[in-house]
């Protein structure tokens, strides 16, 4: 009598395993992130889900939301760490190219000018956290330390802010 076969369909005989991969054109409607945020709204998507719309498609065997994840992942899952990537870290990741790697940065750069234009807009400093909001906005994700003065007037308003240090230096 014949032994029956236990191994999984999706198991090879080598050790090798098949993924049964669905390419996102033919996903439901409504499990594409692009679509999802439409219904549902940002907030109802991964960050994952997010960047992989900011990447557009994918690359052969690995769809954009993979390439999302991978690149999330070598980040240790931390938009911290992901922020503070440059272009040509991001080249190293497979699917990212130099376009892609540069809508990521410009990404980054857009979120940063909206953060400090928020900030700037503070007209009295009136605690220690305001100049730190403050701060953070202009040089928190900087990869190098910069040393700053604020000067402000005896009613508490932004005088000057002076960058008294060259990146390096310090």
């Amino acid at each position: 009598m014949k032994k029956a076969n236990t191994t999984p369909d999706f198991a090879m005989e080598n050790g090798e395993h098949y993924e049964n991969r669905i390419p996102m054109r033919l996903w439901a409607e409504d499990d594409l992130p692009s679509e999802k945020l439409l219904m549902k709204g940002s907030g109802s998507l991964s960050d994952a889900e997010l960047l992989s719309i900011i990447i557009g498609s994918g690359i052969s065997g690995e769809n954009s939301l993979e390439i999302a994840r991978n690149l999330l992942s070598r980040c240790g899952n931390s938009l911290c760490e992901f922020w503070k990537i440059s272009v040509s870290d991001l080249q190293k990741i497979k699917g990212i190219g130099q376009k892609r790697a540069v809508k990521i940065y410009a990404m980054f750069a857009l979120a940063r000018r909206r953060n400090e234009s928020e900030v700037i807009l503070k007209d009295k400093i009136s605690r220690s956290t305001d100049a730190f909001e403050i701060f953070k906005s202009l040089i928190g994700d900087l990869p190098y330390e910069e040393f700053w003065i604020l000067m402000l007037s005896l009613s508490k308003h932004c005088g000057v802010m002076l960058d008294v240090a060259v990146p390096g230096l310090i």
